[in-house]
């Protein structure tokens, strides 16, 4: 990417910024004080945020910065429902820029339900905002797009609806963004002045949203960068909200926006195109510089990291928050990266489907990446690869069990680095607070393993686990034979990229296709594919199907695997639709129909991971 690095290099990151923070009460707890501490990051979850903020911060925050430099980050808050998450509402909100109430349902007020004016459009009326920094940056530092960012928030009160006009339809959606925090502060903060000082911020937050949603009206677009600007916000909201939370509970923590971290591209189409992995090591080294300016105090950070080019919703999709914690780890040079989900771990199988499941204390990136591809919710395979490749393990931790061990994903040593051990990977399993381990602890906590080799991982006698994936859907073509075998799945391929398929499975021969998609498409879409796929032969497609994997590290020393998996689901009844292995031969999966699904789960994971080892088997495994 030379293009993009050439461009990267000319422009400024705002990595080094120098301020003085303000004074921290002495009451407060702090990281660690030790010069030496390494630094630890933590990323929670919206569900995690929304619902157990002072066990973060009590549980699970609290019981590290004594030993660690602890640095957080938070994903938009979820509250009551998936539905009124957020980053859910927000889109909501962007969707209905362009949408109109009926005349029946206009208010002639600008502001609440009632037709009153709400408090925060009062006040914008009354102000100019300014975009929330920390810490404030100076004017020679600040990009060009950070400028042009913060010219919307001084849009005239001319661009708002005056009385007698109609009410835009986000209107009631920003709203209800608004009351979601209000009532979490109420629920969570005690501190009266504490409340009141986040209960500002969300007021001018949603303040600046609709004052960007009516200029987004007003040029009738939401352009992709918009988008990102606007979804931004929950993550602002959701940082400012577990600052406040930590300081109530007394922990002094630093709310850290991250908006102008990535400066403004010369030619943003190309750079769009051309971003390779150099971009991706200089967001890290800015937001690394960035955060290590906090001192002592405890950063919460956004996941959101300005406007990266060719947006970054369309870059990265809506798991950048996870893809920001691994930048920051590898920035900052972690002992280990927290995920912190609502679930103890990654297990053999679903353990609300499988009730014999078990929890896998390690595991290897290539085998949790399968896992994400094929149904289970793990860390996306782009995520760990930044992680990974800095050779920092990733543990994915329960909030509601916060001194459970949790599982680690651990770098693979053994295909591309010498053969010094595998660092902080293992695990304490006294019941007190895991702690990233040096690397001759694995053969401590698993005396009685396959032998450890050089920072190879130790052969396993049984696959590591097995996942289902819904809400699948089928297409099968047989080819015409006007053309040859080549010209037919050229012709497939070219058909699949214009509609913006994408293959979770395919099975080929010379003359026939099988293909396992999504079942996501609108049925007048799949109508046009399927017309489009029955140019190069007959063309068909089944739904209410799933997708069954088997996975497990270096599955092909596993003799005999493949018919074991075959013949139970054989002798479950279960019929099998198409058959599919990877070129790396760590999956083995098949498609069945969704009504089997649940029953085929719990067959494969009693034939292929439950049976007995011969001789002792180590507690990281089985």
């Amino acid at each position: 990417m030379s293009d993009t690095s050439s461009s990267s290099s000319s422009t400024s990151w705002s990595s080094g910024l120098s301020y003085s923070p303000p004074k921290t009460p002495s009451n407060l707890h702090q990281n660690s004080i030790d010069p030496d501490s390494k630094w630890l990051v933590q990323k929670f979850g919206g569900t995690s945020v929304g619902k157990f903020p002072v066990q973060i911060a009590n549980q699970v925050v609290s019981e590290y910065i004594d030993s660690y430099k602890v640095a957080v980050v938070c994903s938009a808050r979820s509250g009551t429902s998936k539905a009124l998450g957020t980053t859910n509402l927000l889109l909501r909100a962007a969707s209905e820029v362009l949408v109109r109430r009926p005349k029946s349902q206009q208010h002639s007020v600008v502001g609440s339900p009632d037709g009153s004016m709400s408090p925060s459009l009062s006040s914008m009326l009354s102000q100019r905002m300014e975009m929330p920094h920390s810490p404030p940056q100076t004017p020679q530092r600040r990009s060009s797009s950070a400028e042009q960012y913060s010219n919307l928030l001084t849009l005239s009160p001319l661009t708002i609806p005056q009385r007698g006009q109609a009410v835009p339809a986000f209107n009631a959606t920003v709203d209800l963004i608004r009351q979601e925090h209000f009532k979490a502060a109420a629920d969570f903060i005690s501190d009266h002045d504490i409340r009141a000082e986040f209960e500002a911020e969300v007021e001018k937050d949603c303040d600046w949203l609709r004052s960007f949603l009516f200029a987004s009206q007003v040029i009738k677009e939401v352009s992709p960068r918009s988008k990102d600007s606007i979804i931004g916000l929950g993550e602002r909201l959701a940082c400012k909200f577990m600052a406040a939370v930590l300081r109530d509970q007394g922990i002094d923590a630093e709310y850290v926006s991250l908006e102008d971290v990535v400066p403004e591209m010369e030619d943003d189409e190309i750079a769009a195109e051309t971003l390779d992995q150099s971009f991706y090591d200089q967001v890290a080294q800015a937001v690394g510089d960035r955060i290590k300016q906090c001192g002592r105090r405890v950063p919460v950070v956004t996941g959101f990291f300005g406007p990266v080019p060719g947006s970054l919703l369309s870059q990265v999709g809506r798991g950048y928050t996870d893809l920001l914690s691994a930048l920051l780890s590898v920035g900052l040079e972690a002992t280990e990266l927290q995920i912190w989900k609502e679930v103890d771990g990654i297990f053999t199988a679903d353990p609300r489907k499988v009730p014999t499941a078990r929890l896998l204390p390690i595991i290897s990136p290539d085998e949790a990446a399968e896992l994400t591809y094929y149904g289970s919710e793990v860390v996306h395979p782009f995520t760990m690869e930044q992680a990974i490749r800095r050779k920092i393990p990733i543990r994915i931790k329960n909030v509601e069990n916060p001194k459970g061990c949790g599982t680690v994903i651990f770098p693979d040593l053994g295909r591309d680095s010498d053969a010094g051990g595998v660092s902080h990977v293992a695990q304490e399993l006294d019941g007190g607070v895991p702690e990233p381990a040096s690397e001759t602890q694995l053969s401590k906590f698993a005396p009685n393993s396959a032998e450890h080799q050089g920072g190879h991982y130790p052969h396993k006698k049984f696959p590591t686990a097995v996942t289902i994936k819904d809400n699948i859907m089928v297409i099968n073509v047989n080819s015409n034979r006007k053309s040859v075998s080549h010209g037919f799945l050229a012709g497939i391929f070219e058909t699949l990229d214009r509609f913006g398929v994408v293959v979770d499975l395919i099975s080929t021969s010379e003359v026939h296709v099988s293909m396992a998609i999504e079942d996501t498409l609108a049925q007048k879409l799949l109508d046009r594919l399927i017309l489009e796929l029955k140019k190069s032969g007959t063309a068909s497609f089944h739904r209410n199907m799933a997708i069954l994997s088997l996975v497990g590290r270096e599955m092909r020393h596993l003799v005999g695997i493949a018919g074991r998996m075959f013949t139970t689901l054989g002798n479950g009844n279960v019929n099998i639709e198409m058959i599919s292995q990877g070129a790396s031969e760590i999956n083995i999966s098949c498609v069945i129909e969704a009504r089997d699904s649940v029953k085929a789960l719990n067959l494969i994971h009693q034939s292929c991971l439950q049976l007995a080892a011969p001789g002792r088997m180590g507690p990281w495994l089985f």
